[in-house]
């Protein structure tokens, strides 16, 4: 093969690997969920088979402690929510025999942009993209959904919502994160729509100067 040839295939396949590289590292980006709770966020506990244990919803205070029942306090600073979520199964093992208990993360996120009620909601994780805006109040008739935006610490990373809501896929399919937001954009204005009555309101502003310049 010539020289040449055998150099341009190289640096093709060099730009190859690096676009690769860079799309799994977005992916990786998004579905890392070794989770952290912060102040803000909670835990779900849901006992079955025990009368005398409290289910509920138990939030992390701001001394970055979770006051929950008959354990009392279970620390989550600098810990993952799984190393958290295996100390209290461990305490509440250590208490009850074999209780079946669900613990379930809840992370505070924001949904703002074109929703009906965009602010701070809780999900566990499990819920699909659909529940989340469904706890906004639903979209707007303005908003694009080919265009929904995952903001995390100042970078916005776009996502098909039109794709992951036909999947019905989970939020934590999408490595959604405590304190992340979501933010719905807005249709672009010069819809034909929009610009057939802009046209049609410009032609009947002509034609009225028109009769009265006469």
């Amino acid at each position: 093969m010539h020289r040449k040839t055998v150099t341009a295939l190289f640096r093709f396949s060099l730009k190859k690997i690096a676009v690769y590289s860079l799309l799994l590292n977005c992916l990786l980006t998004l579905t890392a969920f070794s989770q952290q709770l912060n102040p803000g966020d909670g835990i779900r506990l849901t006992f079955y088979n025990i009368s005398d244990a409290t289910s509920g919803d138990f939030f992390v205070q701001q001394n970055g402690y979770i006051q929950l029942p008959y354990i009392g306090l279970v620390g989550t600073h600098e810990r993952t929510y799984e190393s958290v979520r295996k100390e209290i199964e461990s305490k509440y093992n250590a208490i009850y025999r074999e209780p079946e208990l669900e613990i379930l993360p809840l992370y505070k996120v924001n949904v703002f942009g074109e929703v009906k009620n965009p602010g701070n909601y809780l999900v566990t994780g499990v819920e699909r993209l659909s529940d989340l805006l469904a706890k906004a109040g639903g979209e707007t008739q303005q908003a694009n959904l080919n265009k929904i935006y995952l903001v995390r610490d100042g970078r916005k990373i776009e996502i098909n919502a039109k794709e992951i809501l036909m999947k019905g896929q989970a939020l934590n399919d999408i490595g959604l994160q405590s304190a992340d937001q979501i933010y719905v954009s807005r249709k672009k204005w010069m819809t034909f729509r929009n610009a057939s009555t802009i046209i049609s309101a410009t032609a009947l502003v002509i034609t009225a100067i028109g009769v009265f310049s006469r």
